[in-house]
């Protein structure tokens, strides 16, 4: 099995990679995906304890690598993408069961991220710049930089989607 990991900053731009990875007929899975799955069978929401913090409460119970052990397992594919790996943890689970495994990260500027997240207007949307910067605080404390810093190939998407999509399904091609 081999594995590419997709990781990048909320609002970087790891979704439309993944739309380019579907249009050229690669499998994915969204950690993120998993973890609300967890997370609405668990009744922790009737509880008050929001996904990210139920994300974390599961790293601390089972483990910092438990998001990738429980992705692993619903891999079927010689080739899939990974969207979501927070920490080093995760990427030393993932590659240790996979034949080989590369990280892509996905980069935009703090302004930019922003802008696309109020913009997208999710859920979980932050509600001000204060809301926004707690939340790469969080993402941060994973280990999200490290995995980011320690990437095989980085895309800049601070350029027209476009563009980005052109450039990601290249990368994906000599991948």
């Amino acid at each position: 099995m081999r594995l590419i990991i997709v990781a990048g900053m909320p609002g970087a731009g790891k979704e439309e990679f993944l739309i380019v990875a579907r249009n050229e007929g690669l499998p994915f899975i969204r950690m993120g995906d998993l973890v609300r799955e967890y997370y609405a069978a668990s009744g922790q929401e009737a509880q008050g304890i929001s996904v990210g913090q139920f994300a974390n409460a599961e790293r601390g119970k089972e483990g910092q690598d438990i998001w990738a052990k429980r992705a692993l397992a619903r891999m079927k594919c010689d080739l899939t993408l990974v969207d979501g790996c927070r920490s080093m943890a995760e990427v030393r689970s993932f590659r240790a069961l996979a034949d080989a495994t590369l990280i892509v990260a996905i980069h935009a500027s703090p302004a930019v991220r922003y802008d696309r997240l109020v913009k997208r207007a999710r859920a979980d949307a932050p509600c001000d710049r204060t809301e926004f910067d707690a939340r790469d605080a969080r993402e941060l404390s994973w280990g999200l930089g490290e995995v980011i810093a320690l990437a095989d190939h980085m895309l800049d998407n601070m350029s027209s989607v476009n563009e980005f999509r052109a450039r990601a399904a290249a990368l994906l091609r000599t991948l």
